[in-house]
């Protein structure tokens, strides 16, 4: 018996709603609206199943971008994506990696929604302009206008990182390790003097309410929060395709993900919204 082929193209689906959502739950209905979709389709009459699939998510999933719009403008706080345990294994596709690191869909936040399906389609899925122009619902003409625009707004934001996977854990641990220890010395030698610290409580737990600034700062805050608790344990994971951290304030659970760029932390991304740490436990499945 065939597989059926949303099946088949599961992970990719997946993985094209997600980078256009930024939230696992909400690519989740997605792919359940998607599939109801799909099974009312006569499948013999289509042509090329994937392409199809693809269309009818990035429809959905656009559908819900722009629900969501207000939802996350009224979000108490700094929104960041929510994080994903990844296996080592996604790390071995560089641009995918790349593509679902928090710090890129930190960015497509910044984009509208046809700009981010279209940057998403292009970009990381290398779709042809045609075929992304089906699953908008725009000319292809428009596509390659809402391409490069989206292109070079994501370049002027997106942070630089330039180290390779076994350079971004060793950073992570140190990073842990002095966080453990409240060592501010060590946390000001693992930081660019830009950095920029950003923390996502969504209102329920305690988080920073703006982006935090500056190395000496952001060092203070963290050496900080280690006397402010009873325990504190840290774990390095696989998040999103890169090395990270998960911390334990007093059993609440947290993530935290860092661009680094030479050796040094440019940007620190803590999740502590718990609505947004239920896939903690088991990896994700990710594909291009």
């Amino acid at each position: 018996m065939t597989e059926d082929p949303f099946v088949t193209h599961r992970r990719l689906l997946f993985t094209v709603a997600y980078e256009m959502l930024g939230s696992a739950a909400d690519a989740e209905d997605v792919l359940q609206e998607s599939w109801l979709r799909w099974a009312g389709v006569d499948q013999a009459q289509v042509r090329d199943p994937r392409a199809y699939l693809v269309r009818i998510v990035t429809r959905q999933a656009l559908n819900r971008l722009r629900t969501l719009s207000r939802s996350r403008e009224e979000y108490v706080g700094e929104w960041l994506p929510e994080p994903l345990l990844t296996s080592p294994d996604v790390a071995e596709d560089v641009e995918l990696a790349e593509s679902v690191s928090i710090a890129v869909l930190t960015v497509l936040e910044t984009l509208g929604p046809a700009e981010r399906a279209v940057f998403v389609l292009r970009e990381v899925f290398e779709l042809p302009y045609g075929e992304i122009a089906g699953a908008t619902g725009r000319s292809a003409a428009a596509v390659r206008q809402i391409a490069r625009r989206a292109r070079e707004h994501v370049a002027a934001r997106r942070p630089r990182v330039r180290v390779s996977r076994s350079e971004q854990r060793a950073v992570v641990e140190r990073f842990l390790a002095a966080l453990r220890t409240g060592q501010l010395q060590e946390l000001l030698q693992l930081m660019a003097p830009d950095v920029v610290m950003i923390t996502d409580g969504g209102g329920i737990v305690a988080a920073a309410p703006a982006p935090i600034h500056g190395a000496e700062v952001v060092a203070k805050l963290l050496a900080g929060a280690h006397r402010k608790v009873v325990a504190l344990r840290t774990t390095t994971v696989w998040l999103n395709g890169a090395p990270a951290g998960r911390i334990d304030f007093d059993g609440e659970p947290s993530t935290v993900s860092l661009a680094v760029d030479h050796g040094r932390v440019t940007g620190i991304y803590v999740v502590r919204n718990p609505r947004k740490l239920t896939r903690l436990d088991t990896p994700a499945e990710l594909a291009r």
